[in-house]
């Protein structure tokens, strides 16, 4: 990756829509050029994936909840287990592996606090080595992002 590559990285993470012929423009390369390096880009996997990022109050998942859950320690085989119910659950955004006082960390939207607390009976449920889930609900979001600083190496 170049120096090129992060410049690119960095506009269409912005606006992943903007055509290649205003980045080329922007960057100092031919259209052609970008189109390449963002094939490349997408074959080699850094750029994952291009979606729309949606306003979760505008389309009813008006609250975000950060829930850290602690595991049986003597059984980790199940974050595989969890990892998989997490991605067939949309309402669980992002989980995290972590260390501290708890084992996972998750950010979960949800449309009230009744529709959270239906989903964390489901979790439990569905997953019974997990021990415990606390929670926090955000009052207010101060910086929501998915930009990655494409660094120089």
């Amino acid at each position: 990756m170049d120096e090129f590559d992060r410049k690119i990285l960095a506009i269409v993470q912005r606006d992943c829509l903007r055509k290649a012929e205003a980045i080329a423009e922007e960057v100092g390369l031919s259209a052609s050029a970008v189109q390449r390096r963002l094939r490349a880009l997408r074959a080699s996997g850094v750029i994952r994936a291009e979606v729309a990022v949606v306003d979760a109050k505008a389309v009813g998942q008006a609250m975000t909840f950060i829930a850290g859950l602690e595991v049986d320690r003597d059984n980790y085989d199940v974050l595989q287990k969890l990892q998989l119910w997490a991605d067939a659950t949309p309402q669980i955004q992002q989980l995290y592996y972590v260390t501290g006082a708890v084992d996972l960390v998750a950010v979960i939207l949800a449309r009230d606090v009744e529709a959270f607390d239906a989903l964390s009976a489901r979790l439990m449920r569905d997953n019974p080595l997990i021990r415990r889930i606390t929670t926090n609900v955000v009052l207010k979001p101060l910086k929501v992002g998915l930009y990655v600083l494409p660094e120089d190496p």
